[in-house]
């Protein structure tokens, strides 16, 4: 019945990324992660042999102890992997608003430099010089 259960359950899992990534929910680069996470599921929840070899392997007690140790080393690898990526955006973003308000800058400033008769407000529509008139 377990086995059943964890067979169903990595199913779900991969099919959930598939359709995460068929609406472009989910970049490539981290599906892949999750892909090789539910194949592994998977893996395991088919051939449960083998979790319980790699735990004589590498003297672990129970495997449920290897599985949760395994579980939190993928947590906190993808921890870090987020935080990084992160990182990088929150950079990214400082970036851009730093090259923004330089554009700014630059632009009141070209602005400024124009005659008085050419940036009027455009809400006010274009008034004839000669009489005051608003031309339609």
């Amino acid at each position: 019945m377990i086995v059943a259960a964890g067979i169903s359950f990595a199913i779900l899992v991969l099919a959930f990324i598939v359709v995460l990534l068929l609406r472009r929910q989910l970049r490539e680069k981290y599906a892949t992660l999750w892909l090789v996470i539910g194949i592994s599921l998977l893996v395991i929840s088919l051939f449960p042999g083998l979790l319980v070899g790699m735990t004589r392997l590498l003297g672990v007690q129970v495997p449920a102890n290897l599985l949760f140790a395994m579980a939190i080393v993928l947590l906190v690898g993808v921890a870090l992997h987020l935080s990084w990526e992160l990182s990088r955006a929150e950079d990214e973003i400082r970036r851009l608003a730093e090259e923004t308000a330089i554009l700014r800058a630059d632009l009141d400033a070209v602005i400024s430099q124009l005659p008085a008769a050419s940036h009027r407000p455009t809400d006010q529509g274009d008034q004839d010089a000669e009489d005051g008139r608003k031309i339609q």
